[in-house]
């Protein structure tokens, strides 16, 4: 993958700045991001972690600027694995991602003390989901 840009090198790192603002700062091989890395986007958003081929790849935290943060599996720059997705709102997803979305088994954990427990395909819930109440009480539902 070509990106246009500006190489800065000082003596401790390796910096590549895009020409849309958005800043690379880490390893470098064979002229590609490649190994741990910080990129800083314009938009306030940041990812930590690794990469390879220029895509983020392996483990990674993305901290979304609205307090969001996904910490993770990568593939091919998506959310690909295991992973934890935390939510401004306190709630958070523990579970299986596809392609950047919730697929497979998670719990998702919601700011009231609850959970729910099943299975996901393209973001959406599927088959038996089991609701744990703070309270004790148990409720599934079926989707």
């Amino acid at each position: 993958m070509m990106e246009i840009g500006k190489i800065i090198n000082s003596m401790e790192k390796e910096y590549f700045i895009h020409n849309n603002g958005d800043k690379y700062e880490g390893d470098w091989k064979n002229g590609q991001r490649e190994g741990k890395g910080i990129m800083y986007y314009k938009n306030g958003d940041r990812y930590e972690g690794d990469y390879k081929n220029w895509a983020k790849e392996g483990k990674g935290i993305y901290y979304y600027n609205n307090g969001n943060r996904y910490d993770g599996d990568w593939k091919n720059n998506k959310f690909n694995g295991k992973g934890i997705f935390y939510f401004n709102n306190g709630d958070r997803y523990e579970g299986d991602f596809k392609n950047g979305q919730k697929e497979g088994q998670g719990i998702m954990y919601y700011s009231n003390d609850s959970r729910e427990m099943g299975n996901y395909l393209n973001e959406q819930k599927i088959g038996k989901h089991v609701i744990l109440h703070p309270r004790g009480n148990i409720e599934t539902r079926n989707y």
